[in-house]
């Protein structure tokens, strides 16, 4: 299976780089020293900790490789495009309003950059799904575990 194209606002590439960069620099040289630390200390107390300290680094450096390969295969959201279209695409930020009448917006991103508790949802969640080519005015409806929600488009932009 081919690899897929990572999906990245400019924004979202900047925080993967800077992620990468103290990965790579600050967090390695701590978990180095760690791992010093509890070979320092004798066979009495170096299991545990040695462990720990090596699990650290088996964790860090998988989550680098991760972000090298989303760095690799990264394909920039055109924002300025998706601004300018009246129809909710990958970039877009479209305010909805719910059940409860309170409007809540959000960014249409990829998945490596989704963080719903900052109004960045993916294009492959339910809600993404749905609202994905919708128009100011549109009903959609989604599925969630709590049932089915009805939301109306207030704006794309």
């Amino acid at each position: 299976m081919a690899d897929q194209p990572v999906l990245l606002t400019q924004s979202g590439l900047k925080r993967l780089e800077e992620e990468l960069r103290e990965l790579r620099t600050v967090k390695r040289a701590e978990v180095a020293q760690s791992i010093r630390e509890a070979q320092e200390l004798g066979m009495a107390q170096v299991d545990g900790q040695y462990e720990e300290a090596k699990n650290q680094q088996a964790f860090l450096e998988g989550r680098i490789r991760e972000i090298e390969k989303m760095l690799e295969l990264a394909q920039i959201i055109d924002e300025e495009a998706a601004h300018a279209s009246k129809e909710v695409r990958v970039g877009s930020t479209v305010t909805v309003r719910g059940p409860k009448g309170k409007p809540q917006a959000y960014q249409l991103v990829g998945p490596a950059e989704a963080a719903p508790s900052e109004g960045r949802i993916s294009l492959e969640s339910p809600v993404g799904r749905a609202l994905l080519g919708k128009k100011r005015g549109d009903k959609v409806q989604v599925t969630t575990p709590g049932g089915v929600v009805e939301m109306t488009v207030v704006s794309v932009a």
